[in-house]
């Protein structure tokens, strides 16, 4: 059907076309919720699956039933009044008389929007002050987040690790409520932290700490993203976040926890790595490397991805990425380094040796 016959089929009329858009209207919510809880959907904005998620959820809910309710009368009462008094042939075409003023109606049409303003107000700040001043427990794990152009840092002061990319935080249930407190600091611009089901954004401004909290009420993987434009590659600035059971979680902590493995099989990329000032920008404990530039690459391999959750972290991945980092993230601040094809397989031979 070519694309004439299909401008045909849209109706013409204005109340066919205001039908379409309430019908429209009325069944994406529907939709949105048929679709809520799809394995597949783990940036849901309608599952949300932790306690400041649930508070957003409920209060847009809310907002949302109103304006729709407020939608619906004024778009009755257009409707009705376009078919009622719509011009017909025969008709006497001259003006209808005008009437003007009604105290009833001026005062019924400011008291009932004062009314709606003032309910959405009272309940978005008991929403707000439900979720931005709870306090933490004492069992609460507390990381410091830094946001830097473009990749993320957690620091876990609790633990004495700091990782990259991929945070990980234990579930938190009836019987076991660990929730997660997040101080936000930014290494250099604006950044937004927002992982849509397990809370709202809050933002990481230069010299202007910030703090929120998360619960996650099941395990998983909760993938996020930075929601504030930070420059060229920040739509390539991931989340993901692990929600673990509680044994899980200490097992990966104490597994953060140990210095780099010292395998044989990496000692000639081991040299490379600070031959070619590696060092100078990348920690690895345990080692010279003390660089605090880019991401702490102690246990690298313990990581799904690399480059901010833009690439699976396999060896060929790690190879094309050493090599030509700005390929994959132009302005990513990595610079290329000169080495030679032997050296690139030494160095990422090295690489996966840290587990």
């Amino acid at each position: 059907m070519n694309l004439r016959n299909r401008l045909k089929i849209w109706p013409t009329s204005f109340v066919s076309r205001a039908v379409l858009a309430l019908a429209f209207c009325m069944l994406a919510p529907l939709f949105a919720a048929s679709q809520s809880h799809s394995p597949l959907s783990p940036t849901n904005i309608f599952a949300p699956d932790s306690t400041p998620a649930h508070s957003v959820f409920r209060i847009s809910s809310f907002v949302l039933e109103i304006t729709a309710a407020i939608f619906v009368v004024v778009f009755s009462l257009l409707t009705y009044a376009i078919i009622k008094f719509r011009e017909r042939k025969g008709e006497n075409a001259s003006e209808p008389p005008q009437v003007y003023g009604s105290n009833q109606m001026e005062v019924a049409w400011t008291i009932l929007p004062v009314i709606i303003v003032v309910v959405l107000f009272l309940s978005t700040a008991q929403v707000i002050h439900r979720v931005q001043d709870a306090v933490a427990p004492s069992g609460a794990i507390q990381v410091t987040v830094v946001g830097h152009q473009f990749w993320w840092e957690y620091r876990y002061p609790q633990y004495n690790i700091v990782v990259a990319n991929e945070l990980h935080v234990p579930v938190s249930n009836l019987s076991s409520s660990t929730p997660t407190y997040l101080n936000l600091l930014s290494g250099d611009v604006d950044h937004s932290f927002w992982v849509p089901r397990l809370a709202g954004k809050t933002d990481l401004i230069p010299n202007h700490p910030n703090t929120m909290w998360i619960d996650p009420q099941e395990t998983g993987l909760f993938l996020g993203q930075c929601a504030q434009f930070c420059g060229a590659q920040h739509a390539k600035m991931l989340l993901r976040v692990y929600s673990q059971s509680r044994a899980d979680f200490d097992r990966w902590v104490q597994n953060q926890q140990q210095p780099a493995v010292s395998d044989p099989a990496g000692a000639a990329g081991s040299a490379l790595f600070i031959t070619k000032t590696c060092f100078a920008c990348h920690t690895i404990r345990g080692t010279a490397g003390v660089g605090i530039v880019g991401p702490d690459l102690t246990h690298l391999m313990s990581r799904d991805t690399i480059a901010a959750g833009v690439l699976p972290n396999t060896p060929e991945n790690l190879r094309v990425w050493i090599r030509n980092p700005e390929a994959i993230k132009a302005g990513s601040k990595m610079p290329v380094i000169d080495m030679t094809d032997d050296e690139l397989y030494q160095i990422v031979a090295y690489l996966m040796t840290l587990r």
